[in-house]
């Protein structure tokens, strides 16, 4: 599956987080940013990651790392949702649930659930891609959260959750034989830990199959997304029964719901944990926990089950690296960005254009960007950045609008929009999707650079300034302002309006995005290059 619409490009611009603290140790989170439900697998001395993608296309990213802290993005399994149909418009909510990456056979595998649909299984000889073509492994509503386990005697498993909005049920695992060629499933399945039997358990998820010594173990989280735990489950069969063990936990710390993940080992034999904490408007961020195990042979996560907040790096000397969140567009559209549907040819005039750069249509749309499909966006980079883009809308006709915004279930944007007295720059901010002013529009000559500094609670400052100002000295957004070209004091502002609050989106946090939108009668939005840095200083 190839998609021309994403080119394999980097972003050329040094990463606003990394947690390699270059004495040896990291820090967490590893990735500070909304990667969702991470799974991963080594092969040899290399480590890859996939998270949820949820309605964001292209979907299931893959990550890639030589050292499990310091990664970078390589490509997508998916490059566009099926069925292909329904994903035309954004599906918020549905779509790539949490997902399991394996190596067998020579292949790389992910598993995935569509909690609508069922669950899906492709495959590739390189991660990087292309992935075949998704297939229906098991059909039906509210299935979720699948993981394969290929085991020694050449027999296949294959273990599942249930999301009790689409099925009814949920706090229960269950386990399936499977082909070995992962085409289809050999039984009806069978509920082999029973969430509700267990003193104290709710919402047990996100299994993780595993074999090791003689014993099959589930690895799988409970209690919730935000406030839960992780647990581990252990059995001399794969059907059970099994013992249960809570291994990791907030305990004493700050990290509010270490879990759902993936258990790795490094060449030289140290065990580790990846999982996720929930953030809320950042989305679910990636911490690396140290694993050992205890003399009676259970995992022990963390510092004695609560999470590390900086360790010994697994592997030493690995250079410094992040995915990235700036792009120049030079060689078209980074991989770090995604639609908020399946994508149409028609929705980009031109991309990696001589110079750079980035042009799209203004198509029509929805004027609720939650739901406009050919919104371009990224996961918040950080929770401390700035960013900023230089903007303008060309050929426009009355409707036509452009802008930068911060899209969760509420939004907020800055741009461009076309009236039938000219262009102006505006500032909106919407609730339930109904937009309101948040500034009196500025009348402009059709240009603009636009910004939005995120604070690590989650306030967004946005300003702009009108015509061409490329060479103007930075300066921190003090207050959010519309301002004059080459502005030389704060008096010379407009104040824009109040500091905009983040929200998550639905499973997802929020998102940073451009768009171009309207009429369709020709008018298109021209991107310079798109610029993020730490607001802080604080690059790690």
């Amino acid at each position: 599956m190839t998609n021309p619409l994403h080119a394999d490009v980097r972003g050329g611009a040094a990463p606003i987080w990394t947690a390699d603290l270059g004495d040896g140790t990291y820090r967490n989170p590893v990735l500070n940013a909304d990667w969702s439900d991470p799974d991963a697998v080594r092969v040899g001395d290399d480590f890859y990651l996939t998270a949820s993608s949820f309605h964001r296309v292209p979907g299931l990213p893959v990550l890639h790392s030589r050292d499990l802290v310091n990664w970078t993005v390589i490509g997508h399994a998916l490059t566009r949702l099926v069925p292909e149909e329904d994903f035309r418009t954004p599906q918020r909510g549905g779509g790539v649930w949490a997902p399991a990456l394996r190596h067998h056979a020579g292949r790389f595998w992910i598993v995935y659930p569509d909690p609508d649909r069922g669950l899906f299984v492709t495959s590739a000889k390189n991660p990087a891609g292309p992935w075949s073509e998704p297939l229906l492994l098991k059909g039906g509503k509210g299935l979720i959260d699948p993981c394969p386990l290929w085991d020694e005697d050449g027999s296949a498993y294959l273990v599942h959750g249930w999301a009790k909005s689409r099925s009814g049920i949920n706090n229960r695992l269950t386990v399936h034989r499977m082909s070995t060629d992962a085409t289809e499933l050999l039984d009806e399945g069978a509920v082999v830990i029973d969430g509700d039997a267990l003193d104290g358990y709710r919402t047990l998820e996100g299994p993780k199959f595993y074999k090791r010594d003689g014993w099959y173990w589930i690895f799988a989280p409970a209690g919730g997304v935000a406030q839960g735990w992780q647990s581990a489950f252990r059995s001399r069969d794969p059907f059970g029964p099994y013992e249960d063990r809570i291994v990791l936990a907030q305990g004493s710390t700050s990290v509010n719901g270490p879990h759902q993940g993936a258990w790795l080992d490094t060449p030289d034999g140290t065990d580790w944990f990846l999982h996720f904490q929930d953030k809320g408007f950042l989305g679910r961020v990636v911490h690396l926990q140290p694993m050992r195990w205890s003399e009676d042979g259970w995992p022990v996560i963390g510092d004695g089950g609560e999470p590390v907040a900086v360790h010994a790096k697994p592997i030493q000397g690995e250079p410094v690296a992040a995915p990235a969140a700036a792009d120049d567009f030079a060689n078209g559209i980074g991989l770090q960005w995604s639609w908020q549907a399946n994508p149409e040819p028609h929705w980009i005039e031109s991309a990696g254009v001589k110079g750079g750069g980035l042009r799209l249509k203004c198509v029509p749309g929805p004027a609720d960007l939650r739901f406009l499909p050919n919104l371009l966006g990224q996961l918040l980079p950080n929770d401390d950045f700035r960013a900023e883009v230089a903007v303008s809308l060309d050929d426009a006709a009355p409707g036509d609008r452009t802008g930068l915004a911060i899209v969760g279930d509420t939004y907020a944007w800055i741009g461009l929009e076309r009236k039938e007295n000219g262009t102006f720059l505006v500032h909106r901010t919407a609730e339930d999707g109904v937009e309101t002013d948040a500034a009196e529009p500025v009348a402009v000559d059709g240009a603009a650079t636009l910004a939005v500094e995120v604070e690590p609670g989650g306030q967004c400052r946005f300003a702009a300034w009108s015509g061409d100002d490329s060479n103007r000295q930075r300066r921190r957004i003090q207050n959010p302002y519309i301002v004059g070209s080459n502005p030389t004091r704060a008096t010379d502002a407009a104040l824009v309006g109040e500091p905009f609050q983040a929200t998550e989106g639905r499973w997802v946090g929020a998102a940073l995005g451009l768009f171009a939108s309207g009429a369709g009668d020709g008018g298109s939005a021209a991107f310079g290059p798109f610029s993020v840095e730490a607001r802080s200083g604080d690059h790690g």
